[in-house]
């Protein structure tokens, strides 16, 4: 394989990326500030430089470079921007909330970056092998992180369980990666793809059998039903500044992996993958809409949403169809927009010795900060699926895909679960709105953090108002 400089530029994203990160490491050791605003002004450059990167380098035909194990095309373009703009809140939300607890050190903006880092080679991915790169490079980052308040038994608790599960589904995913080496010789999605059309002998057991591991570990990073017995605990186990970065972000980039495997490299097995993501549908809103009921813990509660939501990002992927593709990525990207308010919420809720992790928390919340209640009842609603929010498009353009492959009958067991889970996002409007509050304790939050709460709320309505501002930017 001979390497060409000029394609460096085509992983300028990547690249500024990775200077940032190591730029952020280097700069904490110099600094002895400790409010660590170098640092963190770094990073929020950094995503906004990456995020320069990637529109200049976007657009255009595709682009394969090293030896074919990495893509730039308009899907990786479009969810690499999406990623790196969701990201400028997610830190300055985090930021607000380790102040509050006192942890607030650079070692969550390194892991963090690096995590994003491993989401953007993931997108890009064109092959296995820098699939599992970026994804062994997201999963170790989040292990540290999960584990980053020291002295929490219950962070440590939730690390080691994380994991356990983690390692599992990375060895399950490679034992399918190998097991589809073995049958088509081949380790690059095209390459796969090509084999898999110019098979004739029409006994592709051994593939498929490693396909179905490669789907299994799939389904793991997404939380999917059966594989989400890390999810809730590790939600409830983290501190919400990570809680808040592993529940929006990896979305993103798992949709994309989804689609380079299954819609990419395996798309003519359409027939022996979509019915293994009906089943994961199925189980994953049922389980996901029906246990969050029960859930007082809040953390909890979004785990189980989170699952829900998961059952319709899979409805979008199994319909096998361009639109079906690009509803799935409007709604992993939604998803993320809606997930960082809500824990950003909670952060802003927080004070000094206490955490606010429990629904009951937020009991007239409209008497202390009418401004967080409303932007909380609009990420509710939106989540919900309630029109004019941006979420009652997201779950709309995944039901058309779906009907439109005359599976309507499971775009009304989506409907179904969806009216089920609306309960307890309407039980937190409630409790903000008609309970009295537990106690009178000011809501104290940074300018930063409200302004951008303020932003976050606003545009969850604007995109409802406007979905093609955002489903017209998802490009395959």
């Amino acid at each position: 394989m001979e390497f060409d400089n000029s394609q460096l530029m085509t992983m300028l994203p990547e690249i500024v990326m990775l200077t940032g990160a190591l730029l952020v490491l280097l700069v904490d050791l110099m600094v002895r500030d400790s409010d660590r605003m170098w640092p963190y002004a770094l990073t929020l450059g950094t995503l906004l430089a990456a995020f320069a990167a990637a529109v200049s380098v976007g657009g255009g035909s595709s682009e394969i470079i090293l030896g074919g194990n990495y893509v730039r095309d308009a899907m990786g373009d479009s969810l690499k921007g999406a990623l790196l703009l969701i990201a400028i809140p997610l830190f300055i939300y985090a930021r607000e909330g380790l102040r509050k607890m006192d942890e607030w050190r650079t070692e969550y903006l390194t892991l963090g970056l690096f995590s994003i880092l491993g989401m953007m080679i993931m997108i890009s991915a064109n092959g296995f092998i820098a699939l599992y790169l970026g994804l062994e490079l997201l999963t170790l980052s989040l292990y540290a992180l999960v584990a980053y308040c020291r002295d929490s038994s219950k962070g440590a608790e939730a690390a080691m369980k994380y994991f356990v599960l983690g390692a599992l589904a990375s060895g399950l995913l490679l034992y399918g990666i190998s097991m589809i080496y073995g049958a088509t010789g081949k380790i690059d999605f095209p390459g796969i793809m090509q084999q898999i059309a110019a098979d004739n002998t029409g006994d592709n057991t051994i593939f498929v059998f490693g396909m179905v591991f490669v789907v299994i570990g799939i389904a793991f990073k997404f939380g999917a039903v059966p594989f989400h017995m890390w999810m809730p605990d590790v939600y409830q186990g983290s501190s919400t500044p990570v809680t808040l970065l592993i529940g929006s972000l990896p979305k993103i980039a798992a949709v994309a992996i989804a689609l380079r495997v299954l819609a990419g490299a395996m798309e003519s097995l359409h027939q022996d993958w979509y019915m293994m993501l009906v089943i994961l549908a199925i189980l994953s809103m049922a389980l996901g809409n029906i246990v969050a009921i029960a859930q007082q813990n809040i953390k909890r509660m979004l785990a189980y949403s989170t699952i829900s939501h998961v059952g319709f990002i899979f409805l979008g992927i199994l319909s096998g169809t361009d639109e079906g593709y690009r509803a799935a990525m409007f709604y992993a990207v939604v998803y993320a927009l809606m997930a960082v308010g809500a824990f950003g919420i909670l952060i802003a809720l927080d004070r000094k010795g206490v955490v606010v992790d429990q629904l009951h928390q937020l009991k007239g919340l409209n008497d202390r900060h009418p401004w967080l209640a409303l932007t909380m009842l609009l990420i509710m609603f939106s989540m919900a699926g309630v029109p004019p929010t941006v979420g009652f498009w997201a779950k709309l353009f995944v039901l058309e895909a779906v009907v439109s492959i005359d599976m309507w009958w499971l775009a009304v067991i989506a409907v179904f679960f969806s009216i089920i889970g609306a309960f307890y996002y309407i039980r937190v409007v409630k409790f903000m709105y008609f309970d009295k509050p537990i106690d009178d304790e000011p809501v104290v939050v940074g300018g930063a953090a409200q302004t951008m709460l303020a932003v976050n709320g606003l545009a969850v309505l604007l995109f409802g108002l406007f979905p093609v501002l955002v489903f017209g930017l998802m490009k395959l």
